[in-house]
């Protein structure tokens, strides 16, 4: 009975022990929230929007990014929850915060599509996509734009072409119908890479196929004179005659000067050379050996 009694008080003191720790746990957590409280004190919503428009005039958009969120967070409808949102996507694109940009164009034009600032955020949007397949490395190193993959090329052009078509009248409309221009080059000038790539492992069908495809889409592109070279180079090889001479005809007609053609007019240009290639070669379609 002794025994009995004995581990009941221990029972008892191990209960008030465990009662402590948890009432000087809740304790500690009252405390922290206290503080945590105190650190993110709420300011008045003008504060918040003079604190950003002056961190964006002196060129500090990580602070004008901070004061804006904040606005949105504790006045999403408060009097300058419209300008905080434009504000916000242009300090993410100077901060180089593409992607936050156009989420923040996204949002934008979401909550406020009858805007009369709809047009600026529509421009925003495609401006990043634009910038975006480039990013900080064409800033510093020399990089082959037309090499790489378009990716958000396509999403600019689909922007700008809303935008021309929803507001003609748009201050954007110039800059955005000029990048579409460079855009769609672009585009024709990764189509003529695939075709020297092709040439390079002897896949004249397919070099043949890129350059018709740059005629046939991007007609007014500076590519398109390289586009008739390849075509009227890989048609010769392929012996189809008949598509070679309309071709040459088309390039004597819109590019007389051409480098392809001699004094005489005559088609001389020599893209395709024949290599001796092994039989890994063929087999891999040129991807490995007579490297």
């Amino acid at each position: 009975m002794a025994d009995l009694e004995f581990i009941d008080i221990i029972r008892d003191s191990g209960m008030r022990s465990g009662l402590r720790l948890l009432l000087l746990s809740t304790l500690i957590v009252l405390v922290s929230g206290c503080a945590t409280t105190k650190e993110e004190e709420v300011l008045p919503e003008e504060t918040y929007y003079e604190n950003a428009r002056q961190a964006m005039n002196s060129g500090n958009f990580n602070e004008a990014e901070d004061n804006l969120d904040a606005l949105e967070t504790y006045y999403p409808f408060g009097r300058y929850a419209e300008q905080a949102q434009l504000d916000l996507i242009y300090a993410r694109y100077q901060n180089l915060d593409l992607e936050g940009a156009r989420a923040a164009a996204d949002r934008f034009l979401r909550l406020n599509p009858q805007s009369d600032h709809a047009d600026y955020a529509l421009y925003m949007r495609g401006l990043a996509s634009y910038n975006l397949d480039i990013g900080l490395a064409a800033r510093y190193f020399p990089i082959d734009v037309a090499a790489r993959d378009p990716g958000e090329q396509l999403q600019a052009f689909r922007d700008f072409s809303e935008l021309l078509s929803r507001y003609p009248n748009s201050k954007y409309v110039a800059d955005a119908r000029q990048r579409m221009i460079a855009i769609r080059n672009r585009m024709a000038e990764l189509e003529i890479h695939a075709a020297r790539y092709y040439i390079k492992r002897q896949a004249y069908v397919a070099a043949n196929n890129r350059g018709r495809y740059v005629l046939e889409n991007y007609p007014s592109s500076p590519s398109v004179e390289e586009a008739l070279v390849i075509m009227i180079e890989t048609y010769q090889f392929l012996d189809l005659k008949k598509a070679a001479r309309d071709s040459i005809a088309l390039l004597k007609t819109n590019f007389p000067d051409s480098d392809a053609l001699n004094e005489d007019g005559e088609f001389v240009a020599d893209l395709l050379k024949e290599e001796n290639r092994s039989l890994t070669n063929v087999v891999t379609f040129g991807l490995m050996g007579d490297e």
